[in-house]
């Protein structure tokens, strides 16, 4: 039979069959051994044949179908291991909230990268937008000015007031949806306002780290109401970037992509060259210092990777 994976709990995979009934569903032995070096080989969204068992009601995956894309993140326990925390994607939104937990700007564009080198069209979506004060609606603009001016879209939402929740519906309608981001930014909250019965479990933010408590444990696939699926992912604390070599970084920020055949030689890195068109435009102003930031730590986390 052909099926969808709609939850993981690691051992065992809950897929969605074409007669329309749910499986449980383990995968052989030797999926684990075909050059997949994720610790999840099958992951939600991946479309996957697999055989019934005798009692009908579980089944052996034998085959995974080739992915059109997926998401992908370093284990934060086996840094020689990846996750992949989502396939088959039309996007990708990032829940990101400036305080209770504080997403760093940082992590923003490691997962933007992250989609950008796995061809996963993004977005960001500020949540807690009632909780915001003056001072922070003008950190929010800034946020908004940076990643708006690169073909990110920027979205304002207070989950829990249900603040133009409405809006994000028409995003979401009949495409299949990633929803990442820190434990606590709201994850579990904005999808209980877009499914009012999924009634997901959500949870306080630690006083003592400004870190939300994990909520969500697997990885899951629920059908929206209005058309449509989400992936829900469990809080993300740190996003390893994964098998993206230090030469090929630049092609995957849209900004310097553009200045790339500008530079003075071919094989310019950005970092001390001169003749650098993107060490250029940072300098003013046409690419932000945060972004060229991010793209220095991430260039050289990953040589020391290498």
């Amino acid at each position: 039979m052909r099926g969808l994976v709609t939850k993981s709990t690691g051992s065992w995979y809950l897929v969605l069959g074409d007669d329309g009934r749910r499986y449980e569903c383990r995968i052989k032995g030797k999926f684990r051994t075909h050059g997949i070096k994720s610790t999840n080989p099958v992951a939600v969204g991946d479309w996957v044949e697999f055989d019934l068992e005798p009692d009908l009601d579980s089944g052996v995956i034998r085959h995974l179908e080739p992915r059109r894309n997926y998401i992908i993140r370093r284990s934060v326990n086996l840094s020689k291991q990846t996750q992949i925390i989502g396939a088959n994607l039309d996007q990708a939104l990032l829940v990101v909230t400036l305080a209770s937990p504080p997403t760093s700007l940082g992590f923003i564009d490691r997962f933007l990268v992250t989609a950008e080198a796995y061809s996963v069209p993004a977005m960001l979506v500020f949540n807690k937008l009632d909780l915001f004060s003056d001072e922070g609606l003008d950190i929010l603009k800034e946020y908004e000015q940076i990643y708006e001016s690169i073909g990110y879209p920027c979205y304002k939402v207070s989950a829990l007031e249900g603040i133009n929740v409405e809006e994000l519906k028409d995003l979401l309608k009949d495409k299949v949806t990633l929803v990442s981001g820190h434990s606590g930014v709201g994850k579990s909250t904005l999808i209980n306002a877009l499914i009012p019965e999924a009634g997901l479990k959500t949870g306080s933010i630690s006083d003592w780290s400004d870190k939300g408590k994990h909520t969500t444990t697997f990885a899951e696939m629920m059908d929206l109401p209005f058309g449509g699926k989400l992936i829900d992912t469990p809080g993300i604390r740190e996003l390893g970037i994964v098998d993206i070599e230090p030469q090929e970084l630049s092609h995957f920020f849209p900004e310097m992509r553009a200045l790339l055949n500008k530079c003075r030689f071919n094989n310019c890195r950005h970092v001390n060259e001169p003749g650098c068109a993107v060490m250029e435009a940072v300098e003013n102003g046409a690419i932000e210092a945060s972004r060229y930031d991010s793209y220095l730590s991430i260039y050289h986390n990953e040589n020391t990777r290498n």
